[in-house]
């Protein structure tokens, strides 16, 4: 009686050790990403604390939304790994219409973050909220394409921006900084196609940009 005790004892103790630390976890996480939101709010210039800690409170449960979603879509595509051992094509099927699925529920997601957002925030803080979440990627790799090919069209520019306003909002929903630079990757890969296509020698601008800033950085040095 008294072995099965200490038994019994000793698996209270492991049960307790163990939800102390999934709780640590989780206090360490909530404090990761409400930092990173307050970060993000207090470039927006807001003077009403209630509005302040309104927008806050939205970013810290998106960024908490899409940290479960993430973790229970591995969690699930590990089990359909598992099932479908063997049976490549049946996986590949399963595993992309779930994905399909989950895709469908993080657009859902995203959605009515935008409205919550809506209902604080004015448009122009709204784009700032999207560029901190996605380390202003967009105003940067805009702005350096402009850097880079001073001759760019108008409509050129057009499509430049919109693809990564595009990639902008898949990246909001990434899992990770991996995730969100690997989405704008992908769409500036579609970007210099498409300017390839237009024309424009990448490699050729490319050399030429990067000669333009250091003759500006000498010349600095030099004054």
């Amino acid at each position: 009686m008294k072995t099965k005790m200490n038994w019994c004892m000793c698996l209270l103790l492991t049960l307790l050790v163990s939800n102390g630390f999934a709780q640590t976890e989780q206090d360490e996480y909530m404090k990761v990403i409400t930092e990173r939101s307050d970060k993000i709010i207090a470039e927006l210039g807001i003077l009403d604390s209630i509005t302040y800690y309104q927008a806050r409170a939205l970013v810290v449960n998106q960024y908490a939304a899409i940290n479960a979603h993430h973790e229970a879509r591995e969690a699930e595509i590990k089990k359909i790994k598992e099932k479908f051992a063997g049976q490549e094509a049946l996986l590949d099927q399963t595993r992309a219409a779930y994905e399909a699925e989950e895709d469908a529920r993080l657009r859902v997601l995203h959605a009515a973050f935008i409205k919550k957002l809506e209902d604080v925030l004015a448009p122009m803080q709204i784009e700032a909220v999207k560029n901190g979440m996605t380390y202003g990627v967009l105003p940067l790799t805009y702005r350096a394409f402009q850097e880079m090919i001073p001759t760019l069209k108008s409509e050129e520019k057009a499509w430049i921006l919109l693809w990564l306003t595009e990639a902008r909002e898949m990246a909001m929903d990434a899992p990770d900084s991996k995730g969100k630079h690997q989405i704008f990757g992908k769409y500036k890969g579609r970007i210099n196609n498409y300017l390839s296509n237009k024309g424009y020698d990448l490699q050729k601008e490319g050399d030429a940009w990067k000669a333009r800033r250091e003759a500006a950085k000498k010349n600095e040095g030099n004054k």
